[in-house]
């Protein structure tokens, strides 16, 4: 059991750590960077520029043996049920190879399958397929959406478009671009009852049968844990590809859900990203606290939320293709440690997660970096780059934009004095993270995306938080059937008068 007295007693020792000059740092540590940078799965990882300090340091490794990391660490691998809320395991590092034996066997069960579907559609088993619409939400399109976006530009095996949004411009945009005949719909949901996708689902049906497809439930693939429900609604048991209980949606695109990506960057590319983030698992699994970059990056988050008041977290990613990668971090953090309570259901006694925000560069420069290098509110940057172009251009392109990344970088440290003219004054000391991706292939993208998954679980774990359930989604969804069933009575008069206005 863990010791609340002690866990405190480190948290105070953290707040109590001074709080240096990120300029006096590097001017005292000449070798600041042998302590600060760690490379692992081809990335390399740079917090010299935050204000971690030796001493700030051994004060997180002693908390983070106050809340037994290690024993926790250990109990997610092992396929215990750590999501407590709920009862579940969680076992998303079982979908590439590392966890429970019995859960990384019935894994590999379910991508032999999975690769046994997609080599069939590839023979024209479902007919000629050259479209895959895919329909799904949260987890269920954001992670493939992320995978095809960064990694199948180039493809020319399937056009594919991701369909989360309920509204009828973003499916009937989609749709307009296919030939219903030669579509593939992939439909991705858990529990196959999710509102949204439900709606789009049978949307594109009717555009399938409008449009003639004889046989439109024949061109239908379920991506589910629920394969009842898929039955049930129409697919054939054939086309069903399931995943475990235990797969959380915002961690789900290593299981069945990313069928897409796999369909749309062929089986050795999918291969190569569940063995990118396998190896992130292992070293998380392995490597010493300090050494350890997804608990290192943790040390990091919690210093700003909890020491610096820092209430934001910004991500910019300087490549195109990884322009939804911001997007992909507001779920997976946000969603999971966006908590109040402990744990044990007792209050948090400090801020959890941060609101995660960003964008791609160059574009962000002239659009918000004002803020973060002249505002009033200190937020913590994260950069991450590609050392290789992902373009044919004139590498002055790449040139261009990998100077901007690091320039703006030093720029929030450094700063720059003005006593003459304060409005062109710059305070500096402004803390970030460069994260450096020697080449963005399948292997280094699972190792990122894995990376992010196990600092959001070492940040839920210091704060002794659940960072698995995710009932906070459930209130408004609840309220707007309520709605559609009953009507505007019962609500707020604001309330009311908007349904009243926009629906009668």
């Amino acid at each position: 059991m863990t010791d609340p007295d002690r866990i405190t007693a480190c948290w105070n020792d953290i707040k109590a750590a001074k709080v240096p000059d990120l300029r006096t740092l590097f001017a005292d540590e000449p070798d600041r960077l042998a302590g600060h940078v760690i490379e692992e799965a081809g990335l390399r990882f740079d917090f010299a520029k935050t204000h971690l300090t030796e001493e700030t340091l051994a004060a997180f490794e002693a908390l983070a043996q106050a809340v037994e990391f290690g024993g926790k660490r250990a109990a997610m691998f092992a396929g215990d049920a750590i999501n407590v809320t709920e009862g579940r395991a969680v076992e998303h590092t079982a979908e590439r190879g590392e966890g429970n034996a019995q859960s990384v066997a019935a894994a590999r069960e379910h991508k032999v399958r999975m690769r046994t579907l997609i080599d069939a559609i590839e023979a024209g088993a479902l007919g000629e397929i050259r479209h895959v619409l895919h329909v799904g939400i949260g987890g269920s399109a954001l992670g493939p959406d992320l995978l095809v976006d960064a990694l199948a530009r180039h493809s020319d095996r399937y056009d594919v478009a991701i369909v989360s949004n309920v509204d009828g411009v973003a499916l009937e945009e989609a749709m307009a671009r296919f030939d219903p005949a030669f579509t593939l719909l992939v439909i991705a949901s858990k529990t196959f009852t999710t509102t949204e996708t439900m709606l789009n689902a049978a949307s594109a049906i009717d555009w399938m049968t409008q449009a003639g497809v004889e046989d439109p439930y024949g061109q239908v693939i379920a991506l589910t844990a629920a394969p009842d429900k898929a039955i049930e609604w129409g697919v054939d048991e054939t086309r069903i590809l399931g995943f475990s209980e235990s797969v959380g949606g915002r961690y789900s695109l290593w299981s069945s859900i990313g069928f897409p990506a796999a369909l749309a960057l062929g089986w050795d590319a999918y291969e190569a990203l569940l063995e990118g983030a396998a190896a992130m698992d292992r070293h998380f699994r392995h490597a010493e606290p300090r050494a350890n970059v997804p608990l290192r990056a943790a040390f990091v988050d919690l210093f700003y939320a909890r020491v610096m008041a820092c209430q934001t977290r910004a991500v910019f990613a300087y490549d195109e293709r990884l322009r939804l990668l911001p997007s992909y971090l507001q779920q997976l953090e946000m969603e999971s440690n966006g908590k109040s309570v402990k744990a044990d259901g007792s209050p948090v006694d400090g801020p959890t997660s941060a609101i995660t925000w960003g964008g791609v560069g160059t574009d962000a420069q002239h659009a918000v970096f004002q803020l973060l290098h002249q505002g009033t509110h200190v937020v913590p940057v994260e950069f991450v780059a590609v050392t290789e172009p992902g373009d044919n251009l004139d590498p002055a392109h790449h040139q261009t934009l990998l100077v901007n990344c690091f320039a703006q970088g030093a720029a929030l440290m450094q700063g720059r004095a003005n006593p003459d003219d304060p409005a062109r004054a710059y305070p500096g000391n402004r803390p970030s993270t460069t994260i450096l991706i020697d080449e963005l292939t399948p292997h280094t993208l699972g190792a990122l995306i894995a990376f992010y998954e196990h600092r959001t679980f070492a940040n839920g774990v210091l704060m002794e938080i659940n960072s698995f359930d995710q009932f906070g989604v459930e209130l408004g969804k609840e309220i707007a059937k309520s709605i559609e069933k009953n009507g505007a009575q019962g609500f707020d008069p604001s309330t009311m008068a908007l349904i009243e206005l926009a629906l009668g």
